[in-house]
């Protein structure tokens, strides 16, 4: 089993940066690709296709039929951008999140009056049905980690390793500033859960790869 970057992503505003830094201004997920038991395993295609796309080429030589699943950590836009470009994979999440996405758009769509704004909210909730609720185990080795408070269901994926973990943390660990401050994003669903989230990835990983950074060593290591 082996995992691989491969695309760094961003928030379109990190509270815990300067105020006067530079901010990249579109949000995007870090895309990880995980290999384990012949699967190929693409986690938060956030990128645009046709660019996620080449990052994926670049970065591993495989082509959008090569992957098998692609797992969201959570439904939100910028961790599913390039998912349409991958047709014959599997598209799959953690039950509660489908389950809460779900009731959300039903509820949305029922009160919405603007045809065009219930198109939108009916392409939404197609995508949501194309995605299947994730097993336990996506591969050998490759568990569901819940992390639930960014979002209801927020879920990342525990890479077991000869001599250590990996966790490919979406939303639970956003960056290594977040990490390091053991601090979690604003806006979170249930703040609460998402510190306790973050504690949990901290003590059980031993690196981590944050949902809009690059990989780094867990502090309780």
């Amino acid at each position: 089993m082996n995992h691989r970057v491969i695309s760094i992503g961003a928030l379109s505003t990190n509270e815990l940066w300067p105020p006067e830094a530079e901010q990249p201004g579109a949000a995007h997920a870090t895309t990880v690709l995980v290999r384990s038991g012949g699967k190929n395993i693409l986690v938060d295609p956030g990128l645009p296709g046709r660019v996620v796309t080449a990052r994926l080429a670049e970065r591993s030589g495989l082509r959008p039929p090569d992957i098998d699943v692609v797992f969201l950590t959570n439904f939100r836009p910028s961790h599913r951008r390039g998912l349409e470009a991958f047709p014959d994979a599997e598209w799959t999440l953690f039950e509660p999140e489908r389950e809460a996405v779900g009731r959300a758009l039903l509820a949305r769509f029922q009160e919405e009056e603007d045809e065009a704004n219930k198109r939108l909210l009916q392409e939404e909730i197609n995508v949501l049905r194309r995605c299947t609720a994730a097993t336990d185990a996506l591969a050998p080795n490759v568990d569901l980690f819940p992390g639930p408070g960014f979002t209801p269901g927020t879920c990342g994926l525990l890479l077991i390793k000869p001599g250590r973990t990996v966790l490919v943390a979406g939303d639970t660990v956003p960056t290594q500033e977040h990490l390091e401050s053991g601090r979690v994003l604003r806006g979170c669903y249930d703040t609460a859960k998402a510190q306790e989230s973050l504690v949990d990835a901290i003590e059980i990983a031993d690196l981590i790869v944050c949902g809009h950074d690059n990989v780094v060593v867990s502090p309780g290591r």
